[in-house]
């Protein structure tokens, strides 16, 4: 078992499996644009525009572009946390739901040109661009379908000048990676003053096709990203988790739903492949509430493991400030990170290893080819046998806790299941320490400790044609260093520690403030939460962040009341209203009062959840104080 294939039994075998001819390729195909893509593994996005001097998420379009002034926009600072966090590209907001556009365009005044920034003579997409070439790494656009700002939306005038605008921005800002097209389309909007809801059959109203193949026809190895027929899709969720297994393939025929996305379709027809995005903070856009809320290190590991370990591609999000920097707090996170992932994949473990096979299609299809490091060389074996196994044996000492698997995704995803096996002691006593489905572009397995066995093997157990393995490589991790209190920061909130729910809709509220955003407060609707602040304070508002557990059967809320009371007896409302998008997008939502107001408790209701069967679900909740 794991024994070598006598190569040269005899001159005609020898001369047989030289001659070999490659495996034919196996269901749907990568092309080449997307083989391009799924080597790039980790990229960021940067959401920076308006929204981001409005303190929001979604803007609403009627904003005036004066608004839009960085005090100290610095793209090479940006390019150099991006790198710092190990990502290889990045993706920029040139336009988002609110319409302004980060370009001088002459298709609208909504745009950096009617700023104050450079005195209307500035071009922040250029500026990406070119710090992007400087730095070394991939850029690309991110142009929102969905156009709050402008009078045509809905009508067939806005599709042509959305379509102008891609043309700027695919031919004057040299080679682009991909072109991102958000799936968040219609709703209420501005629309040059008309103050209006216009809803749109997407698919209908765009032409997604059209749009894909104009996109192609100016920039050819720019991946497109989101609507059906694209080169990417979504993956379903904004918190950084594919599914395990997440396939790189989907059914054209079958219409597309959200748990599609998460874990593909294996067998599909299209070469679909997920791209998983997630933020640095809870929210897409900078503010200054969520300053003590950067994700760290060790969570931005589990997001690698669980998105580019399950063969999709990261993509996470920058949130520079009003200057147009990174913050601090964000960059020292970012580069523990990539210190750490660079750290643990500098070495190969596995080089020294002996490769041998329960088969070998022929010399050039050999085991050792596993070892090589070169994505275009790869093991096989015989048509018929789709099941064989793969030994290395290890230089004594081998210690690791990371496993990489690759294959040929040029010949199709071919293993669909597979296990990893380890014979500690040489003896031949093998214990499977790994049991999965989908090895893919690329599939990292993380164990629990480090180990050192004397041999591992892998062992295909179901697929559909020979397996191409282009890597079975062995890495020991780094973890990545602990953050100092100096790099983190506070913000304008109200202590936690003061706060005392003194009436909720259901026990447990004071989980609300640990600071945990795994814990997570459920009630019933309609919910409420009374809290005391501990003394009379002035309050600017208070935000909420949702259960992040996409896979858990209940509901962040979608509508609220908030009012404010100085005595506990007479209360005032202040704020009601939507939390937008909290349902998909799960963001922290903050609620800002037009003016600071003073209060000794507050009182929140939460209404009407989207599934009555379901209850509602939040992990944290804090009160804003005026900057």
């Amino acid at each position: 078992m794991g024994g070598g294939v006598a190569l040269a039994a005899t001159p005609l075998r020898a001369a047989r499996m030289t001659s070999a001819k490659a495996p034919a390729p196996w269901g749907a195909l990568p092309s080449p644009r997307q083989r391009a893509w799924h080597r790039r593994e980790t990229y960021a996005f940067v959401h920076f525009t308006v929204n981001t001097f409005t303190d929001k998420e979604w803007g609403y379009g009627d904003e005036n572009p004066a608004l839009f002034n960085p005090t100290d926009f610095n793209a090479d600072q940006i390019v150099a946390a991006a790198k710092a966090g190990n990502l290889h590209g990045i993706v920029l907001t040139a336009k988002h739901h609110d319409g302004f556009c980060l370009w001088p365009t002459p298709l609208t005044e909504h745009c950096v040109r009617n700023s104050p920034y450079k005195d209307g003579k500035g071009d922040i997409v250029r500026e990406f661009a070119d710090a992007c070439r400087r730095g070394g790494i991939a850029f690309g656009i991110y142009l929102s379908p969905w156009d709050r700002n402008h009078a045509e939306y809905g009508r067939p005038a806005y599709i042509e000048y959305f379509r102008a605008q891609l043309n700027e921005l695919c031919t004057q800002y040299g080679t682009l990676f991909e072109v991102w097209f958000d799936g968040a389309n219609g709703g209420d909007g501005y629309y040059g003053g008309a103050r209006e809801t216009r809803k749109i059959d997407a698919e209908a109203y765009y032409q997604w096709p059209s749009i894909v193949d104009y996109v192609h026809s100016m920039q050819p190895m720019a991946c497109t990203f989101e609507p059906r027929g694209a080169d990417l899709r979504w993956v379903g969720n904004e918190g950084g988790v594919a599914g395990d297994p997440c396939w790189p393939t989907m059914d054209s025929k079958k219409a597309y739903t959200q748990s599609d996305g998460f874990g593909g379709i294996r067998g599909g027809d299209i070469w679909w492949p997920a791209e998983t995005n997630t933020s640095i903070r809870p929210g897409w856009f900078y503010h200054a509430d969520e300053d003590t809320r950067v994700k760290s290190p060790e969570t931005l590991t589990k997001i690698f493991d669980e998105s580019v370990g399950r063969s999709t591609n990261m993509i996470l999000n920058l949130t520079p400030d009003r200057r147009g920097r990174v913050p601090d707090q964000d960059v020292a996170s970012l580069t523990a990170f990539g210190d750490a992932l660079r750290a643990s994949f500098a070495k190969d473990l596995a080089r020294n290893a002996v490769a041998h096979a329960s088969a070998e299609r022929g010399r050039l299809f050999r085991a050792a080819n596993v070892l090589d490091g070169q994505r275009d060389t790869y093991w096989s074996t015989p048509d018929e046998d789709v099941m064989p196994m793969l030994t290395l044996d290890l230089a004594p000492g081998t210690q690791f806790d990371l496993i990489r698997l690759r294959e040929n995704i040029a010949l199709g995803v071919r293993v669909t299941r597979f296990a990893v096996d380890a014979d500690m002691a040489g003896d031949g006593n093998w214990q499977e320490i790994v049991n999965k489905q989908l090895i893919g572009s690329q599939r990292i397995l993380r164990l629990a400790q480090p180990i050192m066995p004397r041999r591992i093997r892998l062992r295909i157990l179901e697929a559909p044609a020979c397996p191409a393995i282009t890597e079975f490589a062995l890495f020991k991790s780094v973890a990545p260093r602990l953050l100092t209190a100096e790099e983190t920061s506070s913000v304008a909130l109200l202590d936690r520690a003061l706060l005392k729910v003194v009436a909720a809709s259901a026990p447990r509220a004071e989980i609300l403030f640990d600071g945990d955003g795994l814990t997570t407060w459920f009630t019933s609707a309609p919910g409420s939460l009374t809290i005391d602040l501990g003394r009379r304070e002035r309050i600017a508002g208070f935000s909420l962040v949702p259960m992040q557990d996409w896979s858990h059967p209940s509901t962040p809320p979608p509508h609220y009341v908030f009012e404010t009371s100085e005595d506990g007896v007479t209360w005032e409302r202040r704020s009601a209203g939507e939390f937008s998008n909290i349902v998909n997008s799960r963001q922290t939502q903050r609620v800002h009062l037009g003016q600071a107001v003073a209060a000794r408790q507050v009182r929140l209701t939460f209404l009407n959840k989207s599934d009555d069967r379901r209850q509602l679900a939040i992990s944290e909740i804090d009160i804003l104080a005026p900057f």
